[in-house]
Order: structure tokens, then C-alpha cells, then sequence
């Protein structure tokens, strides 16, 4: 493919999730045409139909999770953490595209939290082997806990605080702001002071993982 159309596609990728995240999946491909600039007929010409359009931009805004993800847990990344916070406009139309695809539920939103699952295990695995993160004893169970811890209390805060005027940034600055601390106290320090609750349950769970 051209270079030129493949500089099309993404823009018309980047609308789609503009679009999407601020108006759901019942967006039109005409209001995602005018925001890229292009005609309807283009969009369906790259894509073929909303549907591939809806899945290319699931597998874009997975791959940029990922990649960020990946990179905040790796060796001398807190000033590159910092910078995604600073940075929060630039996540803000993947934010309120996620949501929305959260909260329209269905097949595609168990599939795309599936593999925001599925991601975080591996980027979590690499953040182990560059001795960032501490090994678990059931990784993808880890795994799974975290994304839903996540991406549970940002719906809960959108749905309690709805976006002013579509103003996602501001939302997740003020979650940003109530959450960063705890989070990284307790993912650095950890909550309790010793064993006892852990190995009082694991006691009543057959075969429990070992580490």
C-alpha cells in the first residue's frame, strides 16, 4: 500500500476513535469522514465497513496501551511515566474510546477486556524479568485483577462525574489526581504488614500456586 493511503488510513483510524469516544459506536462513518477530512466512500474504500473500522481501531488502541505499559515498567521509566501524565490530552480520545466500549457491553467488550488481560500478563512478565516488578505466584490471575481494578474504577468515576462537554482530559486529570498516590504507595509498599491474611486463605484453596 502506498504510503499516502496508508497516511489516509490512520487518519481516518484517528477519527474513527475521536468519533467513537465521543459519540459511541452509533457515530456515523459520515461524521468520521468529516472529521478526517475525507468522503464516506474513502472510509469504507480502506476499511471495507464500520465494523473493521470499530476492530483496526481496537487493535490501535490496545497497541498503544501495550506499548505504554510496557514501557513504565521497565528500568529508569519513572521519568517517562511522569511524561504520560503530563502528556494526558494526547491519551485522552483512547481513554473515552475505551469507555465507550466498555460500556456498550456485548462480545467485542468482553473481547477487547480479554485482551487488555492478555496484554497486561505479557507487559507485566517483562516488567519481572527487568526486575521491576515483583514475580507472582498466579500471573495471569494478577493480571486479571489489575486491568479490572482499572478500568472499573475509571467507569465508575466517569459514570459518577460525566465528562463536561466531552472534556475527557479533565476527568482523567482529576482521577489521576485522587488515585496516583495510593496506587503507587500500595504497588511499591504493599498494604499489610505481614503474611498472615495470604496464607490464612491459601490454606482453604485446593492446590493454591506456589511461589
Amino acid at each position: 500500500m502506498a504510503a499516502a493511503d496508508l497516511t489516509t488510513r490512520a487518519r481516518i483510524r484517528d477519527a474513527a476513535i475521536h468519533r467513537f469516544g465521543a459519540d459511541g459506536f452509533a457515530a456515523s462513518v459520515r461524521s468520521i469522514a468529516t472529521q478526517a477530512g475525507v468522503s464516506p466512500g474513502l472510509v469504507i474504500h480502506h476499511f471495507g465497513s464500520k465494523d473493521a473500522l470499530r476492530a483496526a481501531c481496537d487493535e490501535y488502541v490496545l497497541q498503544v496501551i501495550r506499548e505504554s505499559k510496557s514501557r513504565a515498567l521497565t528500568p529508569g521509566s519513572a521519568s517517562d511515566l511522569l511524561a504520560q501524565l503530563a502528556d494526558v490530552e494526547e491519551y485522552t480520545p483512547l481513554v473515552a474510546y475505551m469507555v465507550q466500549g466498555m460500556l456498550a457491553g456485548g462480545d467485542l467488550a468482553v473481547a477487547f477486556l480479554d485482551q487488555m488481560i492478555a496484554d497486561a500478563e505479557g507487559y507485566l512478565a517483562t516488567g519481572v524479568e527487568a526486575g521491576t516488578v515483583r514475580p507472582s505466584r498466579d500471573p495471569a490471575a494478577r493480571a486479571r485483577y489489575l486491568v479490572l481494578a482499572n478500568v472499573g474504577a475509571l467507569l465508575l468515576h466517569v459514570r459518577l462525574h460525566p465528562p463536561v462537554d466531552g472534556d475527557y482530559a479533565a476527568t482523567i486529570r482529576e482521577l489521576t489526581a485522587l488515585t496516583a498516590v495510593p496506587a503507587l504507595e500500595i504497588f511499591t509498599e504493599g498494604l499489610l504488614t505481614d503474611r498472615t491474611m495470604l496464607d490464612s486463605y491459601l490454606v482453604y484453596v485446593p492446590d493454591p500456586p506456589r511461589r
